[in-house]
């Protein structure tokens, strides 16, 4: 009998949290994307930029900081041009292409800074 009571108790916390559970998955990507994203923010992009969200501003002074990049712009609408390569931005601006765990992975980070 307990073991019964048990187990339609763990049945119903599991469909009652499961798409509570499903949904905020799907809308937060790993910790391991946003750390990625991080990293590769401040190996390829952080000469010029600001990348970390409480750098106010970012060593070029034409760069803008990756936090108010990702206030401006929905970061999802980035995926094609860092994708495809920026190619522009700042004058002296190196023309970039990432790959597309890459580009998953900084718009994972972009959106952490909001």
């Amino acid at each position: 009998m307990l073991r019964t009571v048990t187990v339609a108790l763990l049945l119903a916390t599991a469909t009652a949290c499961g798409p509570a559970m499903i949904a905020k998955t799907a809308a937060e990507p790993p910790l391991s994307d946003r750390g990625a994203g991080r990293k590769l923010a401040q190996d390829r992009c952080g000469t010029c930029h600001a990348v970390s969200k409480d750098m106010a501003a970012s060593p070029h002074g034409k760069a803008p900081p990756f936090a108010e990049v990702a206030r401006l712009y929905p970061p999802e609408q980035l995926a094609e041009a860092l994708s495809e390569g920026i190619m522009v931005g700042h004058e002296d601006m190196p023309e970039f292409e990432f790959t597309d765990d890459e580009v998953s992975q900084l718009i994972a980070y972009l959106n952490s800074l909001k």
